[in-house]
Parts: C-alpha cells; structure tokens; sequence
C-alpha cells in the first residue's frame, strides 16, 4: 500500500511565496527519487522539479529556475516545493510523484501520484 498525499497550495498574489508539501508512505517507495508536476487549466501535465534520495541532485524545468527550491526531509519521508516570485502563468494543481522507473521528468517513470493541490496566482 502506497499513499502520496500533498499539501500547502492556496490563493496568492503576484511575486509572493508559497512552500507544499508532500509525504509518500509504504515500502515500495523508500529511498525513491520524489518529483513536483503542474498541470495549468486546460493544458497538459508539466514537469517542474526532481530530488534523489540522497538530496545531493536536483532537477529543474526552465520556466521555474532560480525561482523554486525542492528539498526533502528523509526521515519524514517528505518532499518540498518552496515556490518565490510566483507568476500567474505558475497556476495549476501540483502533483506529487515517485520515480520508480528512472528518467527524470517523464510521466510514466512515477508510478505513485497525490491528489494534487492547487496553487493560484493572480495578478
């Protein structure tokens, strides 16, 4: 049994800061590389950050360098996405998943999704 459950997302301004929040439970997924995707209204699921176990690499889509930080809490078996200078074009429901399969920031490598939370940016 596996349970991915996010958290943290809300109604913001322009150029504010948000952080969410994720904790994947069970077995199967310790140790596993966890990842952030987005999906805006009425477009498709988008990469936005990756992290590996061991916290020592990460990885970003262009559109959100410099701007958003994922770090995680391994005893916790949590994941974060600390987002600064939000945007409009930022708003989506943000998804939580475990890489279970290898390359970074395709889809059908995580095999594990949260519910998602929504994040809205106006402007």
């Amino acid at each position: 049994q596996v349970q991915v459950v996010e958290s943290g997302g809300g109604l913001v301004q322009t150029g504010d800061s948000l952080t969410l929040s994720c904790t994947a439970s069970g077995r199967t997924v310790t140790n596993a590389p966890m990842g952030w995707f987005r999906q805006p209204p009425g477009k498709e699921r988008e990469f936005v950050a990756q992290i590996m176990w061991s916290g020592n690499y990460t990885f970003y889509a262009d559109s959100v360098k410099g701007r958003f930080t994922i770090s995680k809490d391994n005893a916790k078996n949590t994941v974060y996405l600390q987002m600064r200078s939000l945007k409009p074009e930022d708003t989506a429901v943000y998804y939580c998943a475990v890489n279970t399969r290898g390359i970074v920031g395709r889809p059908t490598s995580y095999d594990y999704w949260g519910q998602g939370t929504q994040v809205t940016v106006s402007s």
